[in-house]
């Protein structure tokens, strides 16, 4: 899956949003979760973005991987290991995800600014 990225809910706000920095990123193939669909989801909607919302949530839930035992341990772990840092439960999931499918990490989220395979965009 070298064509592909996790794509946490920063980088998908961000894409929905227009980014010029995230354009060159949309010719990758979209790896992410339920979690950040419904981070994204609730983003538009707080922000009164609803047919928006709608057509998010319908093209965004074809990108879902769904995450097993051994990602939930993983993300636990390392949101323990690095507890100073306030790291989301969703973004810990997301950066497990990515090491099991052997692919970058795509945010803008300060916390994962210095963390070993991650795509950093801001």
């Amino acid at each position: 899956m070298t064509n592909a990225f996790f794509f946490d809910s920063y980088a998908l706000i961000e894409i929905t949003n227009g980014n010029p920095l995230y354009k060159k990123y949309t010719g990758y193939e979209i790896i992410t979760s339920k979690l950040n669909i419904f981070e994204v989801y609730y983003s538009l909607i707080k922000n009164n973005k609803f047919s928006q919302a709608e057509e998010f949530l319908e093209k965004g839930y074809l990108y879902i991987v769904d995450f097993s035992r051994d990602e939930i341990k993983v993300a636990a772990e390392f949101k323990n290991k690095h507890k100073k840092i306030n790291l989301s439960m969703t973004d810990c999931i997301g950066y497990a995800i990515s090491l099991k499918f052997g692919i970058k990490f795509l945010t803008g989220d300060k916390e994962f600014e210095k963390f070993d395979n991650v795509e950093f965009v801001k």
